[in-house]
């Protein structure tokens, strides 16, 4: 079964390179051969089908008749599979380019889709409704025929008048001619037919027609077809096509299939963009942009292969004997084919991008740099963005060798420079990337350390020369020029500061080590809080966006520094300076107050609390003002009640505690029987109540070991003396009090820490013992007389003997001595307000 003589006649432009396979027996994939895959009518039939015929001898590969059942499969955009029944086998077309693949796919889902709405028949072409048959013919007196035909028919009917005209070959030629005898000899009528009869067939959105009508032979026409608008003046629209607009070649394209796709592609476009962006449905016009795309990526494809073609480009770039008007022209071919790369899948973009690094491009664009077209330097950045967004590695690979170095600093002189109106971000973006973490270490190391030693103090002294010191800021206030010049310094524009504070604040956080080496050694927190005097309050802002993320680092030698260099200065005196006014200067700084406060950062809570309050208190309405000044108390009481103003360890805490019970006992005996008794008192075991740890729980003793400072106990004293009756002690009276002793005495050790030790110890005297005022006085002035005339108790507690040390034996005496002594010893320090625990070793 042959193909027909017309399909070897048709257009080569539609025909794609594909192999074709067939599945086996065994499962596998048998190679049937290479050839041209296009879809055209069968023979001796109306049905359409797909032709593939080899590209060496011209033979038919495979003929197949399109089916409308649904066993058609497009596979990772370059195959279509299906299964044939007429060979009960599986046949699959593999394409070279997807843009084949889509387009071929694209034909067969029209024929299924007309094919279901039964628009095809045995007879001569005839719509669903059996009505229309054929089209009219294509004269003047039929023309309102075919324009209702083509117009006015149902979504059915439309399909069957695309597959009408697609049938009728003369067609658009027999329109075009009787288009142009109209033209000569004026006949606006018909020629207002005829734009609508063109719009129609237009709007049908058929690829079919598309390929027709925007081949060489008929465009023109069709735009002067659309010319006789009549709802709008008439427009020469030809003319403009054919006079005013210049093919430029930067370099000479030989093949005339890439020319003919750039011409077609430029003219769709502008009858898409001017001719008909009124009349176009959301449909054709999608259409439309499909077209052009598949255009574009045929043309880079046929360009990028033709290595003659690329490497005379880029011979041209770098020769010195290049005249600048070529050159630039050159440069600008370069940018637009790296645009319409775009249209190339993934995988082709990367290799073709790879091809371009090797042939230099990057090289090309350090020389674009340096030259003094702004224009083509913009163009430039274009380029690398590209090169950005599709594989960075590429660039920083480059800029990490040596020959690359020299591409940083002309970025970073490009981020400094003034642009005009064209200013742009491409330069900081470029520069983020190359500094960006996520880069390989081997490439990032090296391109961060270049750019800190050799270009971080460029963007500095830019920001100084840009502002003058911090102390002369009323004076810039009163002579700041227009053209923001101070004196005979040049201040760089407001944009190119803001870029300089985001690329610093983008540092920050991708290079904390390295930000912290340079900026506390080289000053540049400094240099950077100058521009508070800016006039412009987002550039103030700006700064305080850097201070914001420079703390966020939560680094304890920068907030040393930032407290120590006073550098919140020129923050609190904008933040002052603004009064009231509620705006984003007020918010930002407010926001790092309250940053401040949350993470309790307490070197910088301290420093602004005891050093700016006096001038923050005005504002002390603000929530986050208050909360500042609380937080601050919080920290410093926390500190005080961790520290103290007298640091005690843990074992003299638990010694002061056990005296005060010891000392409660003591002073409730009456203190006339106390000295009349101190000769002949009893060894009684006195038992201490077990000590209070600080969360309040009851210290249990492990061992009936003697404590350090604390009477010891004898467990046979009464047996010994039975017959002894000490004189009686006078208990008091359980109350609600005693209940909340322990409790009250921990609360008020948080605040007696506060207060000077004499007053402390006087309170803990009151609240431990819930007797009236004389009888504390009492208390203290009997403590008192003991500390003033040791010599009067003396001589009793040392020659008096009591009963009960008759049968002890010298070591035992000894003991108890020693217990003695440390407990008058502990008593006569308490009375100076610090309680000393004296160990009985």
């Amino acid at each position: 079964m042959g193909a027909p003589e017309k399909t070897t006649t048709s257009n080569n432009n539609s025909m794609q390179r594909v192999k074709v396979y067939r599945l086996n027996d065994d499962g596998k994939w048998d190679d049937q051969g290479t050839g041209h895959v296009t879809i055209d009518y069968l023979e001796r039939s109306e049905d359409l089908g797909l032709f593939v015929i080899d590209e060496e001898d011209n033979e038919t590969l495979l003929v197949h008749r399109i089916s409308s059942d649904d066993i058609y499969r497009k596979q990772e955009d370059t195959i279509i599979s299906w299964r044939d029944s007429e060979y009960s086998s599986d046949l699959a077309l593999s394409f070279q380019e997807t843009t084949g693949c889509s387009y071929i796919w694209d034909h067969i889902c029209n024929v299924q889709r007309n094919l279901h709405f039964n628009t095809l028949s045995n007879e001569t072409y005839h719509g669903a409704n059996s009505e229309l048959r054929e089209l009219p013919e294509v004269e003047l007196s039929t023309l309102p025929s075919i324009l209702k035909v083509v117009v006015d028919s149902s979504i059915t009917d439309q399909l069957c008048v695309t597959e009408l005209i697609l049938h009728d070959q003369k067609f658009f030629r027999k329109l075009m001619d009787l288009f142009r005898v109209c033209e000569d000899l004026e006949n606006y009528d018909g020629l207002h037919i005829i734009y609508k009869i063109v719009r129609g067939i237009i709007l049908l959105n058929s690829p079919q027609i598309f390929e027709k009508i925007f081949s060489d032979e008929l465009i023109m026409d069709i735009v002067g077809c659309l010319e006789y608008d009549p709802d709008v003046p008439h427009v020469h629209h030809r003319n403009f096509l054919k006079e005013h607009v210049v093919f430029k070649e930067a370099i000479p394209i030989k093949d005339p299939l890439a020319l003919s796709k750039i011409h077609q592609t430029y003219r769709i476009s502008y009858l898409k963009d001017v001719v008909l962006p009124r009349v176009l449905d959301e449909a054709t016009f999608a259409s439309l942009n499909s077209i052009i795309h598949s255009n574009n990526g045929m043309v880079v494809t046929l360009l990028k292969d033709d290595s003659t073609f690329i490497k005379e480009l880029f011979t041209r770039l770098k020769s010195p004997s290049t005249a600048p008007d070529s050159k630039t022209n050159l440069v600008y071919f370069l940018q637009e084919f790296c645009n319409l790369s775009k249209s190339l899948q993934m995988v082709q973009q990367l290799r073709l991008f790879r091809d371009l690094v090797n042939e230099g491009i990057f090289d090309v664009i350090a020389d674009i740099f340096q030259s003094q077209d702004k224009k083509l330097i913009l163009t430039g950045t274009d380029i690398l963005m590209l090169f950005v967004s599709q594989d960075p590695t590429l660039l920083r690979s480059y800029v990490s060798r040596q020959e690359g170095v020299s591409l940083i600093g002309l970025l970073v002189k490009g981020m400094l420079k003034d642009f005009g109106d064209d200013m742009h971000c491409q330069f900081l973006e470029i520069i983020r990337s190359l500094l960006d973490t996520y880069s390989p270490a081997g490439q990032r190391d090296a391109i961060v350390d270049i750019f800190y030693e050799r270009h971080l103090d460029q963007l500095l002294d830019v920001i100084t020369s840009s502002c003058p010191p911090y102390g002369a800021a009323q004076a810039v206030h009163r002579s700041t020029s227009s053209n923001g010049s101070f004196g005979n310094q040049t201040s760089a524009k407001p944009e190119i500061l803001l870029n300089i504070y985001d690329l610093l604040c983008f540092c920050v956080l991708q290079h904390p080590y390295k930000i912290k080496s340079n900026f506390l050694l080289s000053g540049v927190i400094e240099k950077v809080l100058s521009l508070t005097c800016r006039r412009e309050k987002y550039l103030v802002v700006a700064v305080i966006r850097f201070v914001r993320t420079l703390i966020s680092l939560k680094d304890e030698q920068l907030m040393n520094h930032i407290a120590k260099n006073n550098l919140f200065k020129p923050i609190i005196d904008v933040f002052v300076g603004n009064g009231s006014r509620y705006n984003l200067l007020n918010s930002a700084v407010l926001e790092l107050f309250e940053y401040i406060r949350k993470e309790n950062l307490k070197i910088l809570l301290r420093y602004l609390v005891e050093t700016y309050w006096e001038q923050l208190v005005q504002f002390d309405s603000l929530p986050s003002i208050q909360s500042l000044k609380v937080r601050y108390e919080q920290a410093m009481e926390q500190a005080t009640n961790q520290t103290g103003p007298y640091p005690l360890n843990a074992r003299r805490r638990v010694d002061e505690r056990a005296l005060e019970k010891e000392e409660e006992d003591y002073f409730n005996e009456d203190s006339d029987e106390e000295d009349s008794t101190s000769a002949s008192m009893p060894r009684t075991t006195r038992v201490r109540a077990q000590p209070s740890l600080s969360n309040g729980s009851a210290a249990s003793l492990s061992s009936p070991s003697p404590r350090p400072g604390g009477l010891v106990d004898y467990e046979d004293d009464d047996d010994d003396d039975e017959d002894y009756k000490p004189p009686p002690r006078n208990k008091p009276e359980k109350s609600e009090d005693d209940e909340g002793t322990l409790e009250f005495r921990l609360k008020r050790k948080l605040s007696a820490s506060k207060q000077e030790p004499d007053l402390v110890k006087k309170q803990r005297l009151g609240g431990k013992n819930p007797k009236s005022k004389e009888s504390v006085f009492a208390t203290l002035c009997s403590t008192l007389s003991q500390a003033v005339l040791p010599s009067k108790k003396t001589p009793n507690a040392t020659n008096s003997h009591n009963p009960q040390d008759i049968d002890k034996g010298p070591d035992e005496k000894n003991d108890k001595d020693k217990g003695d002594t440390n407990l008058n010893e502990e008593r006569e320090a308490d009375k100076g307000g610090i309680t000393v625990a004296i160990n009985g070793s």
